[in-house]
């Protein structure tokens, strides 16, 4: 992981749930509540969460395995993956946290039903290897799920252009104190493969027997599924 992302995330890590809740207009709640309907995830399933960040999403699986079921969140970024466990707790859901790299992750083979990340793929260095981690550490038949940013197009592509180069930068900067961070989350957004260009992606993994994905909120978002081969 490049250490110039690292050290931005941990800068912004106090800030990064307000942010978050302010600048989608509290949207990303209902995409990760998507995430783990189209997971399958059920009672009593494992659930490894990859770039947690503050732990939404392995909340949000917690809530769907159950007591029976495990969730484990990790991520490259210590200052971020810090604010998680209390986040849990005060959901009252046992949820393990630990700091892990997606493109190296330290866990033995089919350990788990599902493996998500969120957010965060776009931020790797090579999307393929973790992909490839991602489905390795599943079993076969198992799930891996990615929701990420994508470029919409058609009516919401100019307005949507527009908030996330100036509006989002602006905002973002103003109440966490760093705007470089929040110009260079949408530019990697705006950069990085989407709909069946990430596909693609998975494809190169060579790891999934079969893929599908969901546009969301007229593509400014996608959640990609994979069936481990």
């Amino acid at each position: 992981m490049s250490e110039k992302v690292r050290n931005m995330f941990a800068d912004i890590a106090d800030d990064y749930d307000r942010v978050n809740s302010i600048l989608s207009f509290g949207v990303h709640h209902a995409w990760r509540a998507r995430t783990v309907q189209l997971s399958g995830a059920k009672k009593g399933d494992k659930v490894l969460d990859c770039a947690t960040g503050t732990g939404d999403l392995a909340i949000e699986f917690k809530e769907k395995v159950g007591s029976e079921g495990y969730v484990l969140g990790t991520d490259f970024c210590k200052e971020m993956i810090e604010h998680a466990p209390d986040k849990a707790r005060e959901n009252d859901l046992d949820v393990d946290f630990e700091v892990a790299d997606a493109m190296n992750l330290p866990y033995e083979d089919d350990r788990f039903d599902i493996a998500s990340i969120a957010f965060g793929i776009r931020n790797v260095d090579d999307p393929v290897v973790a992909l490839k981690e991602m489905a390795r550490v599943v079993r076969p038949g198992g799930s891996v799920i990615v929701l990420e940013f994508g470029q919409p197009k058609g009516l919401l592509k100019y307005p949507y252009e527009l908030y996330s180069q100036y509006i989002m930068p602006t905002v973002g900067g103003w109440i966490s104190g760093n705007k470089e961070a929040y110009t260079y989350l949408p530019k990697t957004s705006a950069a990085f493969p989407a709909g069946d260009k990430f596909i693609t992606l998975m494809d190169q993994a060579e790891s999934f027997s079969h893929t599908d994905l969901e546009k969301l909120t007229g593509g400014i978002a996608y959640i990609y599924i994979g069936t481990v081969a």
